[in-house]
């Protein structure tokens, strides 16, 4: 949102020795949302995101690449992600993807907090990702004039979460699992497994990787007649 009375470029004066409340969120501490940096932030991005969602075409990888780098945080240049429009953030510069990331229609990161992708991560549509939070506390909470907090959400390599999934604040989704559609994660989701429900809880574990020496041992375990010693 805009504060009524919001002026771009305004900023409001920090004391000797502490943090503006854009330093506090990329520190990790509790902000305010309303502080004239941050909401500048917000606007750019969501000029970025008009552009990205509605103005480019669709088969204009480039002029895609082009948005995506000044919106996110980072990326791999030689294998640049593919997100599927629309596609809606707070802040772009807090989330990182690793190479061959791929998000479908309509996922929804409220990047307050660092979102950090690995390589070959697979998102279905709507995905919602929500490093934010809020005081449970209404007198805390104080509606939109409260302090919010944010804890970084973590995407292992190799991790396929499907649609409509929510990943709540500070969950780190381990490598090589899959969340179920509609999953909603509230702990930390260990490597290799299939989650699912509200809140997800592990439904199937999956078979770890071998990798190429200890399969090739394996192997020639396997072959060795009995009794040769190997």
């Amino acid at each position: 949102m805009i504060p009524p009375g919001h002026v771009a470029g305004e900023r409001r004066s920090v004391p000797p020795g502490e943090f503006s409340h854009k330093e506090r969120l990329l520190a990790g501490q509790p902000y305010d949302a309303n502080d004239p940096e941050l909401v500048d932030d917000r606007i750019a991005c969501r000029k970025l995101l008009r552009q990205f969602n509605q103005e480019l075409e669709y088969d204009d990888a480039e002029g895609r690449k082009q948005v995506l780098r000044q919106l996110l945080g980072g990326f791999d240049e030689g294998n640049p992600p593919w997100i599927e429009p629309p596609f809606f953030c707070d802040f772009g510069y807090m989330i990182t993807v690793g190479k061959g990331f791929y998000a479908n229609f309509n996922c929804v990161f409220l990047d307050c907090g660092p979102v950090k992708i690995g390589d070959n991560v697979l998102l279905g549509p709507a995905v919602q990702i929500y490093p934010v939070g809020h005081h449970v506390d209404p007198a805390e909470r104080a509606g939109v004039e409260g302090l919010e907090f944010a804890k970084a959400v973590t995407i292992g390599d190799n991790v396929w979460i499907g649609g409509n999934a929510v990943l709540m604040p500070g969950v780190t989704i381990g490598e090589g699992s899959t969340v179920a559609a509609g999953a909603v994660v509230t702990r930390d989701v260990e490597p290799y497994v299939v989650v699912a429900g509200s809140p997800a809880k592990v439904i199937r574990r999956l078979a770890r990787p071998v990798d190429g020496e200890a399969a090739a041992a394996a192997a020639a375990a396997a072959a060795a007649p009995p009794g040769s010693g190997q």
